[in-house]
């Protein structure tokens, strides 16, 4: 049995739909809404344009659509019911959806999450006890050296440069001490703050967080944390920021 082109059409035009919509397992993902409107939109075009081509398939496609909208003598009630069903349907659907996008939502809004949050007031008080000690300046960077790589080398990397061993199985990924925008842009009481914290400890304002650094408070003293930032620092050649 042939099919009428409307059927063709409409055919067409909800299978194109369906794969966008949901993709085809191997071929293609379900795609975003907005691409979803936009290439419905040229299959709406396409298809119309194919109907238009012979004026033959032009009345064939449009003519039961105008027979149907405006109805003909002696319909019987089946195709009465069926376009006052038409009627009322599209309407509320177009009005459903209406009101889908303009009714407020109620859900909590998703956190934006801070990299660099404000650490507490007390965060600022840190010092450094080691500033200023040259004569012994070289025997803690050697030492801080030795603190990294035991510790810290397997994430951060040989380099410090955020590309250790662990690194791709991590989200987010280690910070690249070596990059001029990651520590020479923060104050020393801060790397120290957030070194001590890692990710478990940081306030709520940087959730969701994923970071798999662990809190060194509780593993290094407070002296092995100090001297790995020093080494952090010279090892980058960079300086930590200053209020001046």
């Amino acid at each position: 049995m042939r099919l009428p082109l409307v059927a063709k059409a409409f055919g067409a035009w909800i299978l194109s739909y369906v794969i966008f919509k949901f993709g085809m397992p191997f071929i293609t993902s379900p795609l975003p809404s907005s691409i979803i409107f936009m290439y419905m939109s040229l299959v709406t075009v396409a298809v119309l344009l194919f109907v238009s081509v012979f004026e033959d398939d032009f009345h064939s496609f449009f003519g039961p659509i105008t027979s149907f909208i405006r109805g003909e003598e002696g319909d019987g009630v089946g195709r009465k019911m069926s376009r006052i069903a038409v009627f009322i349907i599209i309407p509320l659907f177009f009005g459903f959806r209406t009101y889908e996008n303009v009714k407020p939502s109620f859900e909590a809004p998703f956190p934006q999450r801070v990299i660099h949050p404000a650490p507490p007031g007390e965060a600022a008080g840190f010092t450094n006890p080691f500033e200023g000690d040259e004569a012994h300046y070289e025997e803690y960077i050697q030492e801080g050296r030795k603190i990294y790589y035991e510790n810290c080398v397997f994430c951060h990397g040989d380099k410090l440069d955020g590309h250790g061993i662990f690194a791709n199985a991590l989200n987010v990924k280690p910070a690249n001490f070596a990059d001029p925008t990651t520590i020479s842009m923060l104050m020393e009481s801060f790397v120290f703050w957030r070194v001590s914290k890692g990710g478990i400890g940081l306030p709520g304002e940087s959730t969701p967080w994923d970071s798999a650094m662990p809190p060194w408070e509780l593993i290094l003293t407070e002296e092995e944390r100090w001297k790995v930032i020093m080494f952090l620092y010279e090892y980058t050649g960079f300086k930590p920021r200053t209020w001046e």
